[in-house]
């Protein structure tokens, strides 16, 4: 595994005489004896876990912890659907992770704090604990019994029980999971000991009326359980909640792509206004008022577009990420002027997994790549020719920092196989959560400093 602060050393060699470098993803080769090294002081925090069969798709689910938690050791709820080796095997797993230790992070606050104390002033390291449930039989875990792989699983933000999850059998179901995340809470040590069993529990929801399997699937930011899924297809349905607890599903699909719909984000701010991306190349905005064609439609990528997320603290903001590993970051204002792109990267040369804004800092976001390699990216920095050249003189002799890395690449992080999907922790700022074939990381870059906000009281 490898994370490396931008410029500085991250891998070392296993022979004691050769000197600390930048490992450079797809430039470097290792030679016979090295291997890389994780620089442990790149990270806050890092640790790697399995939950049994590797998952495609998780999501975190909101708790009542604390809406901004700065303090380790913390405490984190997800869920996670399985890729089986059998379709009666597969379950969708809620987790409690707990005890996670690292070092303090250094959050900076828009203002001081009321009493004129310095908030960042001391900081504690405590990575030698032990995360409880990372692995092993005693794992504080439910399962639920799931008809087929899941290709993809998201929770409600308003009601945090509900997921809904995309099956590889072609239906997309809603899940009630409140039943198993109280006795999560309640008592972890109950829950070790049922860890081993699956149960069988109706879904509130099995929808049935797609053409084909798929993978898009999102819940609206805005409105309680609206909901919209794509399959393979191109067809894209629309989920409706009622009033006696269930979802009316709109039979008649919105059509506007000519190939497979990949992903779906709701717009942050237009509780009727969702964005889809497609094999065929193009994304699409829709306005579920104006019927079921795109109110507009663009050529995003000369390839693929695997995946997309809609900026929630910048709302004209919109990212893409594409099968041939770039990725770009459209302004949506500028869409009638013909050229939206603001930002365009192509350091990542096989296909974009998972792309996602930060919750907490409006211009950074972070991407995976079946590269294996996990960036995170500050869209505000630029290239400074003078500091750089300072950093350069005080680090040559320690590190080769490579040469032609974009300024705005802060991190990178590597060790995990076939990255799958990431997502950033809403309530604990700079945690990252990513699964990929070979399990799931929980890590906090050491150099992502976020702005911690501040009452006028």
């Amino acid at each position: 595994m490898q994370g490396s602060k931008k410029g500085e050393g991250s891998s070392s060699s296993s022979i004691p005489s050769m000197p600390t470098k930048v490992w450079q993803p797809g430039v470097d080769k290792l030679e016979v004896g090295e291997e890389l090294q994780c620089d442990p002081s790149a990270y806050n925090c890092l640790h790697a876990f399995h939950v049994g069969w590797p998952c495609l798709s998780f999501d975190i689910i909101k708790d009542s912890l604390g809406l901004i938690r700065t303090e380790f050791p913390h405490r984190v709820y997800f869920t996670a659907g399985t890729q089986a080796e059998k379709a009666s095997w597969n379950y969708i797993g809620i987790f409690k992770l707990s005890n996670i230790s690292g070092k303090r992070r250094e959050l900076v606050p828009t203002k001081s704090a009321a009493d004129g104390s310095d908030m960042d002033s001391d900081s504690s390291d405590s990575d030698e604990d032990d995360v409880e449930g990372l692995g092993g039989s005693g794992t504080p875990m439910r399962k639920v019994a799931h008809e087929g792989c899941v290709n993809r699983i998201r929770t409600m933000t308003q009601s945090p029980h509900i997921c809904a999850s995309w099956a590889d059998t072609g239906h997309v179901q809603i899940w009630d999971l409140s039943s198993h995340l109280n006795s999560l809470a309640e008592s972890e040590a109950e829950v070790t000991q049922s860890a081993s069993s699956t149960f069988n529990q109706a879904p509130l929801v099995k929808f049935g009326g797609h053409k084909d399997e798929g993978f898009a699937i999102d819940w609206s930011p805005l409105v309680p359980g609206r909901l919209v899924s794509g399959d393979c297809k191109n067809c894209i349905h629309l989920w409706e909640p009622t009033s006696d607890a269930t979802w009316n599903v709109d039979t008649s699909p919105f059509v506007g792509h000519a190939a497979s719909v990949e992903d779906l984000q709701w717009s942050p701010t237009e509780p009727h206004v969702f964005a889809s991306c497609s094999v065929d190349g193009s994304i699409a905005i829709w306005d579920t008022r104006l019927g079921k064609s795109p109110a507009t439609s663009f050529k995003a990528h000369n390839a693929d577009v695997n995946v997309i997320s809609w900026n929630r603290l910048a709302s004209c903001m919109l990212a893409s990420g594409s099968d041939d590993g770039a990725f770009s970051i459209r302004d949506l204002r500028l869409l009638k002027e013909g050229d939206s792109v603001v930002a365009h990267f192509e350091y990542h040369k096989h296909p974009i997994t998972s792309i996602e804004w930060s919750p907490h800092e409006a211009s950074t976001l972070a991407v995976s790549s079946s590269d294996n390699q996990l960036t995170i990216w500050d869209l505000s920095l630029e290239k400074d020719e003078e500091e750089e050249a300072e950093f350069r003189a005080k680090t040559i002799e320690q590190v080769n920092a490579p040469e032609d890395l974009p300024p705005q690449l802060l991190f990178v992080h590597q060790g995990q196989k076939d990255l799958k999907e990431l997502h950033w922790h809403a309530q604990i700022p700079g945690m990252i959560i990513s699964t990929a074939a070979d399990g799931f990381n929980i890590l906090m870059p050491s150099n992502i400093q976020t702005t911690l906000p501040q009452d006028d009281a």
